[in-house]
């Protein structure tokens, strides 16, 4: 069973991933930027503005974190969990918008007009220094993703299933850039090896489809939980057993929930209790119901049972 402690620690690790990824993506476009304007290299441009919007996204996730944790209040009674989801979804427009696209037409114009190579040894040293500090960060979003992991699923699967925007958002993040990193070196060698200057902008057009992507990756699976996502399919499914095996429940029409933000979840059951039952035995029911849902997911903080229900079991 979780506990509020069990909360705090994930909070706590959500909040170690995101300052992970600023003090690494921030040190890292500040290198490339540099590297970039000595040398020339499109593909170092790109990657230098690929790590500073990943800056600015980590700082939208603060927000995004911060304000999700503001107590429920009249005008939204259960709560802002969903804040976070809004602001992922911020960080996966950007992605698209600032770092996939400008990305994609820096390597254009460098494809049209190509700058004669210059000597590569920096653009080396940064990119190796990056994979470094990117590995660093994606290693501590990583661990975070293996605690919600299950027996046998692979990350990517535990990305999908995941309602921490924070924690996959990030691994996202930085799994594009360790690839684009590669990309980048690839296009620096090859560039350089066959001393043809076009290698370097194709690549930094191959890093912002990547990041296109990766904002794509991300739009669907921060879309789905701001939308009203359920709290999963083989969760429902055990909630739904355990309702079946309860004395007093007759028939199960249906169970809907909806996710209100990481830890966060409404469940509605539309049931059908044993009929002639007193009042007491159905609230002894609905309390014994609530308790068990609970202590099998904790994030089901919110239980509501169809008024039809209750009318036909006291008819």
């Amino acid at each position: 069973m979780t506990t509020g402690q069990d909360q705090e620690e994930k909070k706590s690790g959500s909040l170690k991933v995101i300052y992970a990824a600023i003090v690494a993506n921030l040190g890292i476009a500040v290198s490339k930027f540099i590297v970039a304007a000595i040398t020339g290299s499109a593909a170092m441009m790109a990657e230098g503005i690929h790590s500073a919007v990943d800056t600015g996204n980590e700082l939208l996730l603060l927000v995004g974190e911060r304000n999700s944790a503001k107590p429920a209040d009249a005008k939204h009674p259960f709560g802002y969990g969903k804040e976070l989801y809004f602001w992922a979804l911020i960080v996966a427009l950007s992605i698209f918008s600032l770092g996939g696209g400008l990305s994609i037409y820096h390597g254009i114009d460098a494809l049209r007009h190509p700058e004669p190579l210059q000597d590569p040894t920096w653009n080396y040293v940064v990119l190796g220094v990056s994979a470094l500090f990117e590995g660093y960060s994606w290693n501590v979003s990583r661990k975070a993703l293996n605690k919600l992991r299950k027996p046998g699923a692979s990350l990517w699967q535990a990305v999908h299933a995941s309602k921490d925007a924070t924690v996959f958002t990030v691994f996202i993040e930085d799994s594009a850039a360790l690839i684009g990193l590669a990309i980048a070196a690839l296009g620096i060698v090859l560039g350089h090896f066959f001393d043809n200057p076009y290698f370097d902008p194709a690549a930094s057009v191959l890093i912002g489809l990547l990041l296109v992507g990766a904002a794509f990756t991300l739009a669907r699976e921060t879309g789905g939980l701001l939308v009203g996502e359920s709290i999963g399919v083989e969760a429902t499914r055990k909630v739904r057993d355990l309702f079946e095996k309860d004395p007093a429940i007759d028939s199960i029409a249906s169970l809907q929930s909806m996710q209100l933000g990481p830890d966060e979840a409404l469940l509605t059951a539309a049931v059908q209790f044993r009929r002639g039952m007193r009042i007491d035995e159905v609230e002894d029911a609905i309390e014994r119901l609530e308790k068990a849902v609970m202590a099998l997911y904790p994030s089901i903080k919110h239980i509501y049972f169809e008024s039809g229900a209750l009318r036909s079991a006291m008819a």
